[in-house]
């Protein structure tokens, strides 16, 4: 039977609010499925100079000692992963509040605060530093392409690489570059990918991840020193700071004081989940790379890897080709990521002593001391490979040589994150010092035990 208009009239609201019940757990699902997206992309906003610093870490320098150390102490070397992850990160924060609250980078608060012999002895140290690490940096990209194009050149291969790292610092705009060197930072997941290509017990590995395992000899102290030095390294502290302010320039704040001003609390916020999770992306690729070649090489009895190069030939036979083409190919591709950051560095610190205009944001006219740095560091970084400076050996030689400047320039760090005179509310906490001073402490230790043995 049929309803009558009446019945049909008081249902009709009642059927209409079902329906729009049913289309409201229809959109409520589709919002449900849409956030974790969001979320996710909110998070990859987040995220710039702290993912491009902690990517920058695990430069060629960085492989090749990680892969040493994996195929030289097996697994018992691991723990470093895990043990230099909050101190780098600490470290690497302080740097960032540093530019973020004073608005200018890290040699230019140096040169303020304390005498002209210590800046210069910083500044000199870091350029010196970075162009040997630009040069092995070089070699190692040029060694690992030849392993997939024997056919090329590694005179053309060290000098195109050079010039297309020159091409897109000078002529890409910071906006579209900042961009470019965060998403090349994605490449080092080769190397997790490669450790799965192994057969690992990783029961064993993530037991010699918590329990530390030390032998007091000299080898193991120089390689502790090369990896401690690879990763909190004088390079990484400069360029943290400077990128801050480029940022800040970036969103059009272009004087000092408007940058002091305007930094709050918030973007203090996103700058420390930028920064830490750069640093975890940094020290896991660390530990990857230690339990790939320990799986692989260590327990196969092949302990002599000097370079992320042997590293990927030796490798080859026990987990195939495409564990070999991903260390070969990541080596390129973190080395393009690298040199920007070790030849802008040392640009930044030297324009900052100088007061030279600086920054990747302006043209090439308008600072050109500053491109001029830049272009030094990579034609010296060109030059050492034709010199008789072995490209393979180089790259451990340069971690350690970053181990033993750290200490001095960590100490300014510490210094000048404390003050409340520079930093005003975004100075330290407790722990901060408490975190900095340690790293300092320890930096120190490992660096004076290593000249120790070095000249012993």
């Amino acid at each position: 039977m049929k309803r009558s208009i009446l019945e049909k009239i008081f249902s009709a609201p009642a059927e209409i609010l079902e329906k729009g019940v049913e289309i409201g757990k229809d959109i409520g699902h589709d919002i449900e499925n849409e956030k974790p997206i969001q979320e996710a992309e909110e998070y990859w906003r987040t995220l710039g100079p702290g993912l491009t610093t902690g990517a920058a870490d695990d430069d060629p320098s960085g492989i090749a000692t990680y892969s040493q150390a994996g195929a030289s102490r097996g697994f018992g070397l691991i723990w470093l992963s895990l043990f230099t992850f909050p101190f780098m990160a600490a470290v690497q924060e302080m740097c960032a509040r540093i530019g973020l609250a004073t608005g200018v980078g890290l040699a230019a608060n140096i040169k303020r605060h304390f005498s002209k012999k210590v800046l210069f002895i910083c500044t000199l140290l870091l350029l010196f530093a970075n162009v040997f690490n630009i040069g092995a940096d070089l070699g190692a990209m040029a060694k690992s392409t030849q392993l997939i194009w024997p056919s090329i050149s590694f005179t053309f291969l060290v000098i195109g690489f050079a010039v297309l790292s020159l091409i897109l610092q000078i002529f890409i705009p910071y906006k579209q570059y900042s961009k470019y060197l965060k998403y090349l930072a994605l490449i080092l997941f080769a190397y997790v990918f490669s450790a799965f290509a192994v057969k690992i017990n990783w029961l064993d590995v993530f037991q010699h991840t918590v329990i530390p395992v030390l032998h007091f000899n000299k080898e193991e102290v120089i390689l502790i020193c090369a990896i401690l030095g690879t990763t909190i390294s004088p390079y990484l502290f400069f360029w943290q700071t400077s990128q801050e302010v480029e940022e800040q320039i970036l969103k059009g704040e272009k004087t000092e004081e408007e940058r002091k001003i305007k930094t709050t609390p918030a973007d203090i916020h996103k700058m420390r989940i930028d920064v830490w999770s750069g640093m975890f992306f940094s020290n896991m690729i660390m530990f990857f790379i230690i339990a790939a070649c320990a799986g692989a090489l260590y327990t196969n009895g092949i302990i002599n890897i000097d370079s992320a190069s042997d590293a990927a030939l030796a490798l080859r036979p026990f987990a195939g080709d495409f564990t070999f083409f991903l260390f070969a190919v990541g080596v390129v591709g973190v080395g393009l990521l690298a040199i920007p950051v070790l030849a802008g560095s040392a640009s930044y610190a030297l324009s900052e002593s100088f007061g030279w205009k600086s920054g990747l944001y302006r043209k090439l006219k308008q600072a050109t001391a500053f491109y001029g740095v830049i272009i030094l560091a990579l034609v010296l970084g060109i030059v050492l490979n034709f010199v008789g400076l072995d490209p393979i050996k180089a790259l451990v030689y340069a971690a350690v040589l970053n181990g033993l400047i750290s200490p001095i320039v960590l100490f300014l760090i510490v210094k000048i994150g404390s003050s409340e005179e520079i930093m005003g509310q975004y100075k330290n906490k407790k722990i901060g010092r408490i975190v900095g001073w340690f790293t300092v402490i320890l930096l120190s230790i490992v660096s004076l035990v290593t000249i120790f043995f070095l000249f012993k």
